[in-house]
């Protein structure tokens, strides 16, 4: 009989005291580390909801998660496979990745060259755009101030970077008049550069009037994780942004990569604010799916540590599971 072993931790790292998400302050990002190895193979993932964002809590995927794997040992002894199907996506995506591991599926290499968050200063991303081989690529977050502030740091950094194309992300935020008023500071030249809005406005229907309305392309973002969404074409629209804590499986992440590639437009690999560990396999993700496009990874500054694998751009102290910062849990 095959012999199954498998462990959990859990994790609590603090971060920058000014992180918000939607309406709190996130001192720590907490998540688990889930240990699998089946014979002498071996898988590891990271299972981390994202608090404002996702549905479940990490008490819950705690929960599943433990259930999960006493239920994938016991069905060593009826030689099945435990499906995925019904997990947390959080949960769902981290033994997804763990198994893929230890199959040897999941790529070795990872593409590492993220499009840098910017928060408004052109002399913050000038030293790492030119360091950046290819395509020039930076994400801004708009949606937190007013709409006209937005416009105008969008449109200076357009300005000032002249090969820069500019990802911006409004999670919803903006009504239709507001996202009108962002666009009156964006100069018309200028808005072929922005690669594309994730979800400017309230609903899909006031995102695609405005993108019609202003000839600004979008990206949907949370409408992905809705139920029963599938890619389609239509007028603007040129990327998906793929968070896959928040969207499901490995296996649903790349049905929807495919799903974007059929239809020509770009699927971005996206970061729910993993540790180094996470960002590492989306990284790995990234490079193997979706190897011409720029992954939004550049989250890992938030972090205090990197936790025990890196990432080959960031300096930051390492943790491991020895750590004051990290638990094994018993299951």
């Amino acid at each position: 009989m095959t012999t199954r072993h498998y462990e959990l931790y859990r994790y609590s790292i603090p971060v920058d005291s000014q992180l918000v998400l939607r309406n709190r302050f996130l001192k720590r990002r907490e998540g688990l580390l889930v240990h699998i190895k089946c014979k002498d193979n071996e898988g590891w993932g990271e299972i981390a909801p994202l608090p404002e964002f996702s549905h479940e809590t990490l008490e819950q995927a705690q929960a599943q998660t433990i259930q999960w794997l006493q239920d994938w040992d016991c069905a060593r002894a009826r030689n099945e496979k435990l499906s995925l199907e019904g997990l947390y996506p959080s949960v769902a995506f981290g033994l997804s990745c763990a198994l893929a591991e230890m199959k040897g599926e999941l790529a070795t290499e990872g593409n590492y060259q993220f499009a840098p968050l910017c928060y408004g200063d052109p002399d913050e991303l000038y030293d790492q755009l030119a360091q950046m081989p290819g395509q020039k690529v930076a994400k801004v977050k708009v949606g937190m101030y007013e709409a006209n502030r937005d416009g105008l740091i969008a449109d200076m950094l357009l300005e000032a970077i002249p090969d820069l194309q500019l990802r911006l992300d409004a999670n919803r935020q903006w009504t239709s008049a507001k996202a009108a008023m962002f666009a009156k500071y964006v100069k018309p030249e200028h808005r072929t550069r922005i690669q594309f809005i994730e979800e400017p406005c309230k609903t899909r229907d006031e995102s695609r009037q405005f993108a019609q309305e202003q000839a600004i392309a979008i990206a949907w973002d949370e409408s992905v994780r809705e139920a029963g969404f599938v890619v389609e074409n239509e007028p603007y629209l040129t990327a998906i942004v793929i968070k896959p804590t928040l969207v499901g499986s490995l296996e649903r992440c790349i049905e929807l990569i495919h799903q974007a590639h059929a239809k020509g437009l770009m699927a971005v690999i996206s970061s729910s604010i993993e540790s180094s560990f996470g960002l590492s396999q989306l990284a790995r993700i990234a490079q193997q799916y979706t190897p011409n496009t720029v992954p939004g990874l550049d989250t890992l500054d938030l972090m205090d540590y990197q936790l025990i694998r890196t990432l080959p751009t960031s300096n930051l102290p390492v943790i491991d599971l020895n750590s004051e910062f990290v638990q094994k849990v018993e299951i």
